[in-house]
């Protein structure tokens, strides 16, 4: 389930981090990422003490998993374009790397789980799953009526 959300979360990322571009879009993903505060805090009804040990958590786990995300995009992603000139050698390297950031990818997220529900309740932990999920889902929606409109 976690590969899944994983696989799930990437386009949107890129999608999101192409936004950065200028100033104007750097705003829109700051309002982005205030929005999904907003939602993840209207669902998971946290109370002050655990919003307190919560968020720098949570804020930690986006910040790592945003510098991933540029590894494989950037990275990566630049070397899979030129697959063609890669030898067999330099091919291999390049799946030896692409595994050990889906490992570290994995490690990350199972640390991040064991730490967030420490924090928060188990109900409340899958509720953040689920919520970040919904939060992907709408602005996906949001995104896909704004450009079919125009």
């Amino acid at each position: 389930m976690m590969i899944r959300k994983i696989k799930i979360l990437a386009p949107i990322l890129f999608l999101v981090a192409t936004l950065s571009l200028s100033s104007q879009e750097r705003q829109d993903w700051d309002k982005i990422k205030s929005l999904k505060v907003a939602f993840i805090t209207e669902r998971l009804n946290l109370t002050p003490k655990e919003a307190q040990s919560f968020w720098p958590i949570y804020n930690e786990h986006q910040s790592k998993k945003e510098g991933l995300f540029r590894e494989e995009r950037f990275e990566i992603g630049s070397e899979i374009k030129n697959l063609d000139g890669l030898s067999d050698a330099q091919a291999s390297e390049l799946l030896a790397r692409m595994q050990k950031l889906e490992e570290e990818k994995y490690k990350m997220e199972k640390s991040y789980i064991e730490k967030i529900s420490k924090t928060i309740s188990a109900k409340k932990t899958i509720l953040l799953m689920r919520s970040e999920e919904d939060f992907k889902r709408q602005l996906i929606k949001q995104y896909r009526q704004k450009k079919g409109g125009q």
